[in-house]
């Protein structure tokens, strides 16, 4: 018998700054930011954390082995926390994607973890297929009550687990889950082809980076194939070709993907192929180059009309923050070098670690540096389905820069 059936619920106690914090809709609790507990606490037990006058502010799940020890999915006046509340959070979730689906787009996300108040805990959609991914150990104990909940609302074909890093030995050891399992429905074994404002994509949902594409960069894609027609274009660091499919969907006359994946370049040759039915897809010029993207953008002395910058994260914790300010720098200042008369430049981070003035200011100093006359044409952060409700969740940024 558990400590929880035992012991009653687990109580704890914050610190002032946490409390404020948590009050305030924050969803991480830290380990050293509790200041008293009644007992210990299990893997994805719920956690109530009463303030200094003893008095009900929220309730979150429990993880006694991560630094993010209470991952908070309510605070506020007291509610119970069952099947009717959990059912009621997926609906509003889903609810906040509609519109985004249809027939000529089968691929987005319809949980977005803190920001949806699943903390933790991200659902991609690619046409039939759900990929269920954890962050959190949290879920674990859960897991059935999740899918079972998303199997009722969606009746997808199957649904695939992945799993981060740092909780996939618990998952095998204690639950005997693995990363890429599919944990509902039907067999697979290749990729999953989805539609996204109708290009077709493949997406790797076993084994793939994230989910097995990058949904989040939808909205940047479709404004790159407006800016694209008659214009050559590079996209570094391209992985599958998703901008680059956009562009020659959009007219460009040649598109030159650049990554140091193999299979990555392999991925966007096959997602050409999906779309040779589209006549400007078939007739543009697509070029794959592999080749340390970083290296390549600084060295290289061809011309292009239209230059996508958009790396992996540069700052994966806050140590590596003022280096890949810097770095962001370079790349804009080795993206606008390769740019003709007229050409345009599509700079994207992904690092929640440098804030949004941060980046726009390295590129900005970039173009500065360069001598030469711009305009700024637009900046762009998270799409619709990948909402950002605090700082640390703020991830996405993107400028559009011409050159005269």
């Amino acid at each position: 018998m558990s400590n929880q059936t035992t012991l009653g619920k687990l109580k704890l106690r914050l610190t002032p700054a946490a409390e404020k914090a948590a009050r305030s809709g924050h969803p991480w609790v830290y380990g050293e930011r509790i200041k008293e507990a009644n007992r210990d606490g299990e893997l994805g037990e719920l956690a109530v954390i009463y303030d200094r006058n003893n008095k009900f502010l929220g309730v979150g799940l429990f993880d006694p082995e991560s630094p993010i020890r209470v991952r908070m999915i309510h605070a506020g006046a007291p509610q119970t926390i069952d099947e009717s509340w959990w059912l009621a959070r997926l609906k509003s979730a889903l609810a906040r994607r509609e519109g985004l689906g249809g027939d000529q787009t089968t691929g987005y996300r319809l949980i977005s973890g803190e920001n949806d108040g699943w903390p933790g805990l991200v659902v991609d959609r690619y046409d039939q297929t759900l990929v269920l991914k954890l962050y959190s150990g949290v879920w674990l104990p859960r897991l059935e009550e999740v899918v079972n909940r998303l199997q009722a609302e969606l009746n997808p074909q199957r649904i695939v687990l992945r799993l981060s890093r740092n909780i996939q030995t618990v998952a095998q050891e204690r639950f005997r889950l693995s990363d890429g399992q599919i944990i509902r429905g039907e067999p697979l074994t290749g990729p999953v082809v989805f539609l996204e404002n109708g290009i077709r994509f493949e997406s790797e949902v076993l084994k793939g980076q994230k989910t097995g594409f990058f949904l989040d960069q939808r909205d940047n894609r479709q404004r790159v194939g407006e800016l694209a027609e008659g214009k050559s274009v590079l996209n570094a660091f391209s992985f599958s070709g998703g901008f680059s499919l956009y562009a020659a969907r959009g007219g460009a006359e040649s598109v030159t993907d650049l990554d140091i994946s193999a299979h990555a370049l392999e991925a966007a040759k096959r997602n050409f192929a999906l779309n040779e039915h589209i006549p400007a897809v078939k007739e543009c010029q697509h070029r794959c180059v592999q080749a340390d993207a970083f290296q390549w953008v600084a060295t290289s002395k061809e011309r292009f009309d239209l230059v996508i910058v958009d790396p992996p994260s540069l700052a994966k914790r806050e140590t590596e923050r003022s280096g890949a300010i810097s770095a962001y720098e370079d790349l804009a200042a080795s993206g606008i070098r390769l740019l003709n008369r007229n050409g345009i430049l599509v700079a994207a981070s992904c690092s929640a670690h440098v804030t949004p003035q941060e980046f726009f200011g390295a590129a900005l100093k970039a173009a500065q540096l360069s001598r030469r006359p711009f305009t700024e044409m637009d900046r762009t952060g998270h799409a619709p389905d990948h909402p950002a409700t605090f700082t640390e969740a703020m991830y996405l940024k993107c400028i559009y820069l011409r050159f005269t």
